[in-house]
């Protein structure tokens, strides 16, 4: 796997981090506040790791899925290319705020799969064990979001289950950060992250790796 995708991974992950905060911010700070036999780090730190675990399984079926039908089409893989290619764009709009590009596709999968999803939250509450905390954390990594479903669309091109996954992990290690450190040291780093300097080298950034990948399947579509 060519390590740029790992880079480009993880700074989608930390460049729409902001996004995480109002999406998951809440959760976790209720979490810390509510779970009263373990400490906050702990539950902070289960959560993440169970919501990535989830980020890493999507992107090891969508992988799967991925090389699966590019093994029975070659157009499709390129298709499937020009896609992540097309998706890392809309992000790279979406992280500089120049639209709303990703609402749409959130608006879509809540419909469809978040309703039933979130029924198991009662199995969960209150989360006052390490197991529970994990799972909880596990459950949410599944809430309708159009920056992982972007992150999914590249697995697509994933040539394994292990790359899937890892293109995914980059990218939930790379949300981390602002969804640890909740309270002060999140509304600076959000603060860093919103800065329109910051949304600009990393919009393009993105923009740089989603152009490259357009260009490279549009190039083996017209050869």
């Amino acid at each position: 796997m060519n390590e740029i995708s790992l880079l480009s991974a993880f700074v989608m992950g930390l460049a729409g981090s902001g996004h995480c905060l109002v999406m998951c911010g809440g959760i976790a700070s209720s979490l810390q506040l509510a779970s009263k036999q373990l400490s906050a780090v702990i539950v902070t730190l289960l959560y993440n790791i169970g919501r990535i675990s989830s980020y890493a399984l999507a992107g090891s079926l969508v992988a799967l899925l991925g090389a699966s039908l590019a093994k029975q089409n070659t157009s499709l893989a390129i298709i499937l290319q020009l896609m992540s290619g097309i998706f890392m764009v809309l992000v790279a709009i979406y992280v500089m705020r120049l639209a709303s590009t990703l609402k749409w596709l959130e608006s879509f999968a809540k419909s469809l799969i978040w309703q039933h999803i979130v029924k198991l939250n009662r199995y969960l509450v209150p989360v006052n064990t390490k197991t529970k905390a994990f799972c909880y954390g596990a459950l949410w990594g599944w809430l309708p979001c159009g920056l992982v479903y972007s992150a999914l669309t590249w697995t697509l091109q994933a040539r394994s289950a292990t790359e899937g996954a890892l293109i995914m992990l980059a990218f939930g290690v790379g949300t981390m950060p602002a969804l640890i450190v909740i309270g002060q040291s999140a509304q600076l780093l959000q603060k860093f992250i919103n800065h329109l300097v910051t949304r600009i080298i990393m919009g393009n950034l993105l923009i740089w790796y989603g152009v490259y990948l357009i260009i490279i399947a549009t190039d083996k579509l017209v050869h």
